[in-house]
């Protein structure tokens, strides 16, 4: 058996072709500096004039016009846009080597850097690392390569603790670190204070004062469109994101809380929200707020209860209501709520109506009475009832006055929930002290565990109750405070200023609407819309009503209930499409509907 040696030929092979190539190596750079200061620019620019002038001065290289970023970091290659171009032409055969001043400046962890190695590698792509003295095509082996790139990364994640440990100093001293455009205010970079900026301050305003007179937030964003108010980001549409991004901003009160999330390795920067894995810093008072911590604490409050805090079954308003009319319309015949759809008028033009839930969702069998009512049909039948209100102000102004006094709290909540709270302190106190009997040898231990949880049982009811009462009490403040804004709103000159439906003067005025009913001769009349007045109610948490409570009782329609205030005719035509006694189709046209204004009893 002979074997001949066949020796590796001298120079570069054409991996295409197995040829040698005589031509010069093509030879480019790459460049980064880590920050965007004068200082380091000047760096990036002398580097550049360095990298061409070495290259140019070889006579077995070719200069190709060299790679760089600036002011960009090396741990994260995807935002290094020449860096990724140059790996891109590197596949592509557009040079031979690459020249770099550190493994570090190449990248800053290993997996990186050897997999960007060994891409070039497989092209026949050197990259030449100078303070290393490593050419990649020379290399027997990627041991030391590899021991020298996690020395780098090593660099970079010491690098990253020094400077979070820098930050975390500042933000134990109160320092504000990294302010990022917070809508309202303007960062004086010179003494480290936010200003208010009083034409975004006043929107602030009134995008918290919405939100406390029931508008959610998906409304209060069309609202700030249709002013044509720019957003944050100087678009023209808000989105309800971006309002509750606002409304649960600690800085509107004058804090900041810093540390809200955090880096979670210097190689990847992905930035998480902190949910404890690292220190938070709460500043109070920190500057001048544009919301009062009474105001900001009770939208919180509100935005905790999402849509609407529930007390025994009942929802208490219209908290977060996407629209006007959300859980406010109550069908006459089956007491369920109606939904919100859409209605095609024609082919081109569609209008927003409502129609009951338990007939949409269920079938019209259930509930064959209820008619699906356009939006407008409801609005215009606010403004003319509203209009009647206002022409006769002066007669309804005692009764509200009437109505103010009358629902102006007693303190009885009040003192049912300070006295509860105290009753719990008690029992605590009780459990505390039957620790001590054990510890003493009082009591033995089955005895405490008795005991104990009699105790706990009585503690956990008292919890339940005093929630209970907490929102009753809630509920009550927005009642109050709803009936002054209305008796302040019938003395205004403004309430003949009404043209057409006004959101605000409805969430003021009326609690719920009824659609549909019966006559006084118990005759079915589907169109039939009566507004039930806000705050005349009892003071007491109710079971919302169900289909087998009006069956029982006629609830909705049982005139012992309610007040009529006015009954008037809205002239209003519209066409329906009804059955006739033979079954058939046909078009029916509505010339008006009677409209009322009542307040429960």
């Amino acid at each position: 058996m002979d074997i001949k040696i066949i020796k590796k030929k001298d120079g570069r092979v054409d991996r295409n072709t197995g040829l040698l190539i005589t031509e010069r190596l093509r030879v480019t750079a790459y460049a980064r500096v880590s920050t965007g200061n004068e200082e380091q620019l000047n760096s990036y620019e002398s580097q550049k004039k360095y990298y061409k002038e070495k290259i140019s001065s070889n006579d077995e290289w070719q200069y190709i016009d060299m790679y760089a970023d600036e002011a960009i970091s090396g741990t994260l290659d995807y935002k290094r846009n020449d860096f990724m171009k140059m790996i891109h032409d590197g596949i592509n055969g557009k040079f031979d080597m690459i020249i770099t001043k550190s493994i570090s400046r190449f990248a800053r962890n290993t997996v990186d850097t050897l997999k960007y190695v060994r891409k070039l590698k497989e092209n026949n792509v050197a990259v030449f690392f100078e303070e290393e003295n490593i050419n990649t095509l020379e290399m027997s082996g990627e041991l030391l390569l590899t021991i020298l790139s996690s020395v780098a990364q090593q660099e970079s994640e010491t690098i990253s603790s020094h400077v979070k440990l820098g930050l975390k100093m500042k933000k134990e001293r109160g320092e504000l670190i990294g302010f990022n455009n917070c809508y309202g205010y303007v960062y004086d970079s010179d003494n480290n204070k936010m200003i208010i900026k009083e034409n975004e301050a006043d929107i602030v305003k009134m995008m918290f004062r919405m939100y406390l007179d029931g508008r959610g937030a998906d409304y209060i964003a069309k609202q700030l469109t249709k002013m044509g108010i720019k957003s944050p980001k100087g678009k023209d549409v808000w989105g309800a994101t971006t309002v509750r991004g606002i409304l649960t901003n600690e800085k509107y009160k004058g804090d900041v809380l810093q540390g809200k999330t955090f880096t979670q390795d210097p190689i990847s920067h992905r930035r998480l929200v902190n949910y404890g894995e690292e220190d938070k810093y709460y500043i109070s008072n920190h500057h001048e707020a544009i919301i009062s911590v009474e105001d900001f604490d009770k939208v919180q409050e509100i935005l905790k209860a999402k849509c609407g805090a529930r007390a025994t079954g009942r929802r208490l308003g219209n908290v977060g209501g996407k629209y006007t009319m959300s859980s406010r319309l109550r069908c006459g015949f089956c007491g369920e709520t109606l939904g919100r759809r859409t209605m095609f008028v024609n082919q081109s033009k569609k209008v927003a109506a409502w129609q009951c839930i338990e007939s949409s969702k269920n079938g019209k069998y259930n509930c064959p009475d209820g008619k699906i009512v356009k939006e407008e049909i409801i609005e215009n039948a606010f403004i003319d009832i509203y209009q009647l209100l206002a022409n006769n102000r002066n007669n309804i102004i005692d009764s509200i006055s009437n109505i103010v006094k009358n629902s102006m709290r007693n303190g009885t909540t009040k003192e049912k929930l300070d006295k509860l709270k105290e009753d719990k302190i008690e029992y605590e106190n009780k459990i505390s002290k039957l620790v001590d009997l054990m510890v003493d040898g009082t009591i033995d231990s089955e005895m405490f565990k008795s005991k104990k949880a009699t105790l706990l049982n009585k503690i956990e009811k008292m919890d339940k109750e005093i929630e209970q009462l907490q929102l009753v009490k809630e509920d009550d403040d927005e009642i109050e405070r709803g009936i002054i804004k209305l008796k302040e709103m019938l003395n205004s000159d403004k309430i003949f200023n009404i043209e057409k439906f006004d959101e605000q003067i409805f969430d003021a005025l009326i609690d719920y609407v009824i659609i549909g009913g019966y006559n006084e001769k118990d005759e079915k009349d589907s169109y039939l819309i009566r507004f039930i007045c806000k705050k005349s109610f009892n003071f007491t948490p109710k079971k919302d009503i169900t289909k087998e409570m009006i069956k029982k009782n006629n609830n909705l329609n049982n005139t012992d209930n309610y007040i009529t205030i006015l009954d008037v005719i809205s002239n209003q035509r519209f066409n329906i499409f009804e059955k006739d006694k033979n079954g058939s189709r046909v078009r029916k046209t509505i010339e008006n509907i009677r409209v009322r204004l009542e307040l429960e009893r």
